[in-house]
C-alpha cells in the first residue's frame, strides 16, 4: 500500500490525548493515515515534507463569523482605522471621488465605541459624499448610518416616523432622523441594496476564505445568510455552491440559515407544523466541505450599542435594559418550529435576559422533540449569570464566546455593564469547570478573526487600556488552542472528523514557527503562520515547504513500471 505523503521532523500538537505530541504524520487520501509510523509504513509515502522544526497544530476552525460580510468588506471603503469623525468624512469623500453623481457610497467597519460614541453627521456626510447618498455599516452589524441622500431615498419608500419592531430609526430633538438605524430598522436601507448579485457574493467568499488560509483557519461557520439584515441574498447559499464548484471556497464551511429565510413547509396531517425549507432540508446536509448548519435566530441586540437585552440597567442609562428583536412568544414559537423541521437552534443572545430566554427555549425543544442533528448554541454569551452557565452545561447547550471583543472593546463594555456584570461577560473557564464545550470565534468583522490572536485574548482578557476584564474568566494557551480544534469540533457536530491529527481525521493542519502554549502569553499572537494545509494539499505557504518525491519509493514504482 502506498501513502501520498509523509510530514517528518515536525513538532506535532495532535490534540489526541492518547497520543499527544508526534514526530511525523502519513497522510492519504486528504485524511491522516498514522502518527508517527514506522519505517517501513513512512517509506511508503509518495512525498515527504521536512517540517524542519516547525509546529504543526490542526487547522483552525471559527465556528462564528460572517464570510461574505468579511469580504464584501474588502471592497468596500473601510473605517476601521478611523480614529476620529474628520477621518471618516475624510475616507468617505476619498472613496465618494471616483463615483458618478448618483451612486452610492458604501463603507464598512465604523466603531462607534472607539470614537467615545460619536456618530457621523449626516449634513457633514453629505457634504464629503458631494451629494451622493453614503451607508456607513458598524462593525457590530447591529447599526448603520445614512447621510441625508440616502433618507431622502430611504423615505421614498418607507415612513421614517413609523414604529418599527425590534429597531429604532434615531431622531433629534426636534424629530430630524440623524441617520442612524439600529437593528431591524437597518432593513430600511437593505430593502434599496439587497440582493447582492451571486457573482459579487461569490467574489466575496474567494477573497474572505483566501484570506483565512493565511491565518491558519481551515474551517468557518457563517453565522447567519439567506435573510433578516445578516443575509445579501435569499439564493445566498448557491453562491457557496458556486465558489465551492469554481475552486473559489479555500476553506470548510457550515452556513447558517438565518430564521427569517425559513417558512413553513406543508405535509401530511400527521406531520407536526413545521417551518424548515423546502423539500424537507435541513441542518446537517452536506459533505466535509460544505454543509448546512443551524438555523441563527437572533434575540436580541449588542453591547456596543446598548441593545442587548439585560436584566439590569446599562451603567449610566437610566430604564435602559436593550430589547428582544420580537416578542418573546413569537421568538419561542418560530424557534419551536424551525426545530421541529430538523434545524438546530443557533441563537444570538448577548445580554443575560436574552440568554435566559434562549435557555428556556432550546431547553424546551430538546425536552419535547429530542437531541438536533447538531449541537444546540447559544451565541455570544456577553452576559451570562452563574447559575445560567450551570443550566448552559447541564442541558449541553454550547455556548460561543468571542473573547477578542475584550482587546478590542472591553473599556467600553465595562463602562456599561459594571464590575459585577464584567465578571460574568464572555465566559471561558467557567465552561470548561462545569465540563460544557468552549469553542472558538470571532464574529469576524465584528472584530479580528485572526485565531492566534483571539488565543491570545482567551488567555490574558487585557482591554485595550491594559485593565484584566474578567480575571478569573482566563484560560491557558493550551486550552486556547484545544477551544480553536477540538472544542470548535464539538461545536460543529464534527468531533469524529476535525480538530484532533490522528488516523481517520480530515488532513487539516497549520505549520507554525513557534509552539503557541510554549511562549510568554504576550507572545501568542507573534506566532507565524508558515502554511496551511486543508485535505492533504498544502493551500497557503507552499513554498515554505516542498513536497519532494521519495527515492526509494520512485525507484520501486519506475522498476515496476518497466516490468
Amino acid at each position: 500500500m502506498f501513502a501520498d505523503l509523509l510530514i517528518r521532523n515536525a513538532r506535532i500538537l495532535t490534540q489526541d490525548p492518547a497520543h499527544p505530541e508526534a514526530g511525523s504524520l502519513l497522510i492519504h487520501g486528504g485524511k491522516v493515515l498514522a502518527v508517527d509510523p514506522d519505517a517501513d509504513l513512512a517509506r511508503r509515502a509518495a512525498r515527504t515534507i521536512d517540517a524542519a522544526g516547525a509546529a504543526v497544530v490542526p487547522g483552525f476552525n471559527d465556528v462564528h463569523a460572517h464570510s461574505v460580510w468579511f469580504g464584501l468588506g474588502l471592497m468596500e471603503a473601510n473605517l476601521g482605522a478611523v480614529r476620529s469623525l474628520e477621518d471618516v468624512y475624510r475616507v468617505v469623500a476619498e472613496a465618494a471621488a471616483p463615483l458618478a453623481a448618483d451612486e452610492w457610497v458604501i463603507a464598512s467597519g465604523f466603531s462607534p465605541l472607539l470614537l467615545g460614541g460619536q456618530q457621523p453627521d449626516r449634513d457633514r456626510l453629505d457634504a464629503a459624499a458631494g451629494g451622493r447618498p453614503v451607508w456607513i455599516k458598524h462593525s457590530s452589524g447591529h447599526a448603520c448610518t445614512l447621510n441625508g441622500a440616502a433618507l431622502a431615498r430611504v423615505a421614498e419608500r418607507a415612513d421614517l416616523a413609523a414604529p418599527i419592531d425590534g429597531g429604532v430609526v434615531a431622531a433629534d430633538e426636534t424629530g430630524r432622523p440623524t441617520g442612524l438605524l439600529e437593528e431591524n430598522a437597518m432593513r430600511l436601507v437593505q430593502d434599496l441594496m439587497l440582493p447582492y448579485p451571486l457573482e459579487t457574493i461569490e467574489r466575496a467568499l474567494d477573497l474572505a476564505t483566501t484570506h483565512y488560509l493565511s491565518e491558519g483557519i481551515t474551517s468557518v461557520t457563517d453565522a447567519g445568510i439567506a435573510g433578516g439584515w445578516i443575509g445579501y441574498s435569499p439564493r445566498e447559499f448557491a453562491a457557496y455552491q458556486n465558489a465551492r464548484d469554481k475552486g473559489l471556497l479555500s476553506v470548510r464551511m457550515q452556513p447558517m440559515m438565518v430564521l427569517d429565510a425559513l417558512h413553513r413547509v406543508p405535509g401530511h396531517a400527521s406531520d407536526p407544523e413545521s417551518r424548515g425549507l423546502d423539500a424537507g432540508i435541513r441542518s446537517g446536509l452536506g459533505d466535509d466541505w460544505l454543509r448546512l448548519g443551524s438555523v441563527k435566530i437572533f434575540s436580541d441586540g449588542s453591547l456596543l450599542g446598548s441593545t442587548a437585552y439585560v436584566t439590569e440597567e446599562y451603567v449610566g442609562c437610566p430604564h435602559n435594559h436593550g430589547y428582544l428583536q420580537m416578542d418573546a412568544e413569537t421568538l419561542r414559537a418560530s424557534a419551536l418550529q424551525a426545530y421541529r423541521a430538523g434545524w438546530a437552534i443557533a441563537m444570538h443572545a448577548i445580554g443575560d435576559h436574552a440568554v435566559d430566554h434562549a435557555i428556556d427555549i432550546i431547553t424546551e425543544a430538546q425536552e419535547t422533540y429530542g437531541p438536533a442533528a447538531l449541537p444546540n448554541r447559544i451565541e455570544h454569551g456577553g452576559v451570562v449569570r452563574p447559575e445560567q452557565l450551570d443550566r448552559i452545561a447541564a442541558a449541553g447547550i454550547v455556548l460561543v464566546p468571542q473573547p477578542h471583543f475584550i482587546t478590542e472593546f472591553g473599556d467600553g463594555m465595562a463602562r456599561l455593564l459594571g464590575p459585577k456584570r464584567t465578571s460574568w461577560s464572555y465566559p471561558a473557564r467557567s465552561l470548561l469547570e462545569r465540563g460544557a464545550v468552549l469553542p472558538g470565534s470571532s464574529d469576524r468583522p465584528v472584530s479580528n478573526g485572526r485565531p492566534l490572536d483571539v488565543m491570545q485574548s482567551f488567555v490574558q482578557r487585557l482591554t485595550p487600556s491594559g485593565a484584566v476584564y474578567g480575571p478569573d474568566e482566563r484560560i491557558t494557551a493550551a486550552q486556547a488552542l484545544a477551544a480553536y480544534t477540538t472544542g470548535s469540533a464539538a461545536a460543529t457536530g464534527t468531533a469524529d472528523t476535525k480538530g484532533r491529527l490522528a488516523p481517520g481525521y480530515l488532513a487539516d493542519l497549520v505549520f507554525l514557527d513557534q509552539d503557541p502554549t510554549a511562549v510568554e502569553p504576550a507572545r501568542i499572537s507573534a506566532t507565524q503562520v508558515l502554511a496551511t494545509m486543508v485535505g492533504g494539499e498544502i493551500r497557503f505557504g507552499a513554498e515554505n515547504f516542498p513536497a519532494r518525491a521519495q527515492a526509494g519509493l520512485a525507484a520501486a514504482s519506475m522498476g515496476k513500471d518497466s516490468e
